[in-house]
């Protein structure tokens, strides 16, 4: 199984960005999908997951600004980020759950910078 990140960059305070995470192989039932950052000397923390039935789980320091989605049919999650603040700044990582545990994604870096 992989899972392929996209959409990190550049952005400036106030600003938007997409990510999309598309799990690909022998996925199985995809339980979880999700997406969690790690700043610079910080630990990696919940940004924002969903889970198969559509339950919703949003950080407090990213509520009413990020927004996450999931197709089921493509396997991908996504992840809408308006209103960007410095504190955003951190590499992006896509994580799934299936019946056999936990399988993460790469990284994608976003840098919010005017």
């Amino acid at each position: 199984v992989q899972l392929q990140a996209c959409g990190g960059g550049l952005v400036q305070p106030g600003g938007s960005l997409s990510l999309s995470c598309a799990a690909s192989g022998r996925t199985f039932s995809i339980r979880y999908m999700g997406w969690y950052r790690q700043a610079p000397g910080k630990q990696r923390e919940l940004v924002a997951g969903i889970v198969s039935g559509g339950t919703v789980t949003v950080a407090d320091s990213v509520k009413g600004r990020f927004a996450i989605s999931r197709d089921n049919a493509k396997k991908t999650v996504y992840l809408q980020m308006n209103s960007l603040k410095s504190e955003d700044t951190a590499i992006y990582y896509c994580k799934m759950n299936n019946a056999y545990g936990d399988v993460w994604g790469q990284g994608t870096l976003v840098t919010v910078s005017s």
